[in-house]
Order: C-alpha cells, then structure tokens, then sequence
C-alpha cells in the first residue's frame, strides 16, 4: 500500500475515533445529566409491599429497585409473591429531549406494557393508551405518590373517558427495606 493511501487511512481512524467518542458522550450526558433524570431516585432501594386483595385479605410482596448503565438506566425487580404469583421486571429511562420517562414493564405471564410521563404535582405518573377487550381506547396509568423517604403509595388505574376520571385497580403500600 502506498504511503499516501496509508496516511488517508489513518487520518480517518483518527477522525472516526474523535468523532465517535464525541457522539458517544453526548448522548450519554444529555439524558443522564439532565436533573430530571433523578426523578425516579425516591424509588431506588428494597421495599416491602403490601395491598389488600378483592375480598379484603392483606397481601404481601417485595420490589427491589436499582441503577444500571451509569445510573442512566433504573431496574425494577418486582415480586408478587407469596400473595400472588406475578413477577416481573421493569426498565426505566429519561429522555432528555422529550423531558418524559419511559418504561417498558414485562412479566412471568407474558406482559408486555409501555408507558411515558414524569412528576407532576408531587406524583411521577406514567401512562399509556391502548385498546381494551372490548375495542374501546383505554388509558391506563401508574401513579406514585404520597412519597418519603421510607414510604410511598402506588396505584394502577384505568380510564375509558380519555383520563377525565379514573378506577383504581391496585393500590400498593411500599415500605422501605434499605437504600
């Protein structure tokens, strides 16, 4: 190979590794530096969980909830048991662009969920809209609120007036275990 073509090709590994170290670092520094990417930092941590069930028998179950990737990415590990036998395992992440979360939730049933939101009011709700058995759009939402440093409330809810009002489905007691 020629001395000329050998400089080319060297120039442009040295450009391509600059180029893609600063791509890189920009892409992880805007979502993960934003200070809305520590929203979620109440959560982080083991919890007790506890719900009363349909015929009023209290319920028990544990979350662990932990940082990945940098802290740019937030793990629930979510057990239902003894009480009920969901478990299941959600991703979190801040999209610095669209200021929203974004969380993809899937289980031992073959759940599938996908949701987006952010705090409002004191409250991280995250939400998303499908199509319900009967066909009819349905909202569907998690709400964390009522939240301390060692104590949070959680609701599922649905809704099919597009979020005008709202069923609670499940409410959730989280007691902090550690941090």
């Amino acid at each position: 190979m020629d001395n000329k073509y050998k400089l080319i090709l060297i120039l442009i590994l040295i450009l391509s590794s600059i180029f893609t170290t600063r791509f890189s670092a920009q892409i992880s520094n805007s979502n993960c530096s934003d200070p809305n990417a520590h929203q979620f930092d109440f959560w982080i941590g083991s919890w007790d969980l506890t719900w009363t069930d349909s015929e009023g028998n209290l319920q028990h179950g544990s979350n662990t909830i932990e940082y990945l990737f940098d802290g740019c990415v937030i793990q629930e590990n979510f057990n239902g048991m003894p009480s009920i036998s969901l478990v299941g395992k959600s991703w979190s992440v801040f999209n610095s662009k669209t200021k929203k979360w974004r969380q993809t939730w899937v289980d031992n049933n073959g759940g599938y969920l996908d949701f987006t939101g952010g705090m409002i009011d004191d409250k991280m709700i995250l939400s998303r809209t499908i199509n319900g058995d009967s066909g009819k759009e349905m909202q569907q939402r998690m709400v964390w609120y009522n939240i301390s440093e060692n104590e949070l409330m959680w609701n599922w809810e649905k809704s099919f007036d597009k979020g005008k009002t709202w069923k609670t489905m499940w409410k959730i007691n989280y007691k902090r275990i550690t941090k």
